[in-house]
């Protein structure tokens, strides 16, 4: 059996191979891709029975696979790696989909991968992917999920007021005063919210929610007061799109 692990950190592919190779001896050969491209194009040309598939990477999700299959039958099967935690359970339940938590467990890899022998053959593997992306969609309208050392806050994007980088570590500001350290970079969230219209970036350093914009300051370059009365900079080279992007958001 041929298997392929899609997945952008190299430790946890190393992780999984010497798993695989000391647990699943029907496997002969194990497939490496470090992104989701690289992995659809040995998909294509050595034809695995089995995908490991990482749900966050940088440059394409794994739920974006459906995209390079558009028309076309998937006829392997999929096990999807996260470290989401319990935002990412209820979507799998809700598709029926395989997955698997990081760290991952022996026993519970064992039994994903006996489960995905059994239904290589299934027919609706392009079906349960496309609940898989409505459900994720579904639970990601309004909250964003902040993982902290004791677990995971579902904080409402209402919640926020700026996202503030520290490091390769982002501190989250909130509503209610408080503040939360996150082990994401500041890129994370801003590739995360992306597609929210209320979340700019002024500044490197810097994500923040619009809707609590109190006042924006001209005095030794353009300032942002925000809610709780942080003043946060404007890029130079960001002055003139900020304002024009205002206009248009506040019109």
């Amino acid at each position: 059996m041929k298997v392929l692990i899609i997945d952008d950190e190299s430790r946890a592919r190393n992780v999984l191979v010497n798993l695989l190779q000391e647990e699943c001896s029907e496997i002969t050969t194990i497939l490496q891709a470090s992104n989701l491209v690289e992995g659809v194009e040995l998909i294509k040309n050595a034809a695995p029975q089995i995908v490991f598939l990482d749900i966050e990477m940088p440059q394409n999700s794994g739920l974006e696979i459906l995209d390079f299959f558009k028309n076309i039958k998937i006829n392997f099967q999929i096990i999807f790696t996260t470290a989401y935690s319990q935002y990412a359970i209820e979507a799998f339940r809700l598709s029926a989909i395989d997955y698997l938590m990081k760290p991952i467990d022996i026993e519970e890899l064992k039994v994903a991968f006996q489960n995905a022998k059994r239904v290589i053959e299934e027919e609706n593997i392009n079906h349960k992917l496309q609940n898989l992306e409505k459900a994720f969609q579904q639970l990601s309208l309004n909250k964003i999920a902040l993982e902290v050392p004791k677990g995971i806050i579902f904080a409402s994007h209402d919640d926020i007021l700026y996202f503030e980088a520290d490091g390769v570590y982002t501190k989250v500001h909130l509503m209610n005063g408080k503040s939360e350290l996150i082990c994401k970079t500041l890129k994370h969230f801003v590739d995360q919210l992306k597609d929210k219209p209320l979340f700019y970036k002024p500044h490197r350093s810097y994500l923040i929610n619009l809707k609590f914009m109190k006042e924006v300051v001209k005095k030794e370059g353009f300032h942002v007061l925000m809610q709780n009365n942080k003043s946060i900079p404007i890029a130079r080279d960001r002055k003139e799109e900020f304002l024009k992007m205002i206009q248009n958001t506040f019109k």
